[in-house]
């Protein structure tokens, strides 16, 4: 099937050269980072962790939401997610692809990555996060090309793949779970320090991942003869809904504990996100933003009339996904580290070889969803033909 991809119009191949040229930009400033070293990055020994580690989390969840659509469809027999369920799946390895990616390029030497296979360390939560990143990116591979594969020769998928989705289930949980637990279980770090965490994370994941599903079957219907449903996307608009409440809620409950219990080291992180701290403002306008944009989506989304109507609808999940990533892909990461253990203040933005280095990965992460994207879509389209 994989030929399909080497198929296609102006419009693909022009997508398909923008992205490698991208991609090809994030490449020769990743050499001259590994010349260099983490040094030209915004990062210190007081921010450790900054954008490439912030797009990393925010993409565990896109990659998990996929689990949102194959519950409904394996477990409950809903048919109406058989268009487009591929389309998550498929969404779930790019999005993979691209949290592997940030982590090489977070590591500085490449080299260290292979410690984690070469000396292995259980009581390590970032070695279960590299076992349950690479086991669901194989996961989703195996069972959405062998899924395609058979509605390509109109046949049943073959037995061995249901197991496999079934163990996809929990493993897309898992890599949320112990993601948040990378932080959660950082006592030094006030910010993070709380029991739903995890919660949090699945909530965004399951808000953001599906919002984005949503705003790409659009595209897709758009421009190829390929319509995933009215119906299979308002259902997981509504998916999109109760996860937007449920994370604004989690988001209120964290404020509540800061704010009544009265700690610095948890009220300090949400000033300095929120109002600044000595006139050190840097991320206030864009939590504010994520805030404001956040109640606007759930308002669009609560209500049913904009929810049905697909350009209000599409608008809500644009703006939901630009707050969750403000949220999440950036103020989670930065607010754990601002101010430090003493309460001092160093803030943190990316520098210029970070945003291309970043650029670079989305565009290959892009690239792997567009030609996934174009064989799926080739597959719909054939058998309507």
């Amino acid at each position: 099937m994989l030929e399909k991809a080497l198929q296609g119009g102006k419009r693909y191949w022009t997508l398909i050269f923008i992205l490698l040229g991208l991609a090809g930009a994030g490449f020769f400033t990743y050499l001259y980072q590994l010349k260099e070293g983490l040094g030209i990055t915004g990062m210190s020994r007081d921010v450790s962790w900054g954008f490439y580690v912030s797009q990393f989390t925010f993409l565990v969840g896109v990659a998990a939401s996929a689990v949102m659509l194959v519950i409904p469809y394996y477990l409950h027999n809903y048919k109406k997610f058989s268009k487009i369920v591929i389309l998550g799946e498929f969404l779930a390895v790019s999005a993979v692809t691209m949290c592997l990616l940030f982590i090489f390029v977070d590591m500085g030497q490449p080299m260290r990555i292979f410690n984690v296979i070469l000396h292995p360390t259980p009581n390590s939560i970032l070695f279960w996060d590299a076992i349950v990143l690479n086991g669901y990116l194989l996961l989703n591979i195996i069972i959405g090309w062998n899924t395609l594969q058979a509605d390509l020769k109109e046949v049943p998928p073959p037995k061995w793949v249901k197991p496999l989705i079934y163990l996809s289930i929990p493993w897309a949980v898992s890599i949320h779970t112990v993601t948040a637990f990378i932080y959660a279980g950082l006592p030094g770090r006030d910010f993070w320090l709380t029991a739903i965490m995890a919660a949090r994370f699945l909530a965004s994941a399951f808000a953001g991942g599906p919002a984005l599903l949503i705003i790409l079957a659009m595209i897709i219907r758009k421009y190829t003869k390929f319509d995933p449903g009215r119906e299979p996307i308002q259902a997981v608009a509504k998916i999109v809904t109760y996860a937007m409440v449920a994370n604004f809620f989690f988001i209120l409950l964290e404020l509540f504990t800061a704010l009544y219990s009265n700690i610095p080291g948890h009220i300090l992180p949400f000033k300095y996100l929120f109002f600044g701290i000595d006139g050190h403002m840097k991320l206030v306008p864009l939590m504010w933003l994520s805030i404001f944009l956040a109640i606007f989506a759930i308002a669009l989304l609560v209500w049913p009339p904009t929810r049905r109507n697909e350009t209000t609808l599409l608008f809500a999940c644009i703006i939901a996904f630009i707050s969750l990533w403000i949220d999440k892909g950036f103020g989670l990461v930065i607010g754990g580290f601002v101010p430090n253990p003493f309460e001092r203040v160093f803030e943190y933005w990316p520098t210029l070889p970070e945003l291309i280095i970043t650029i670079g990965v989305y565009a290959v992460g892009f690239l792997v969803l567009t030609v996934l994207y174009k064989v799926a879509i080739s597959v719909r389209e054939q058998q309507l033909s």
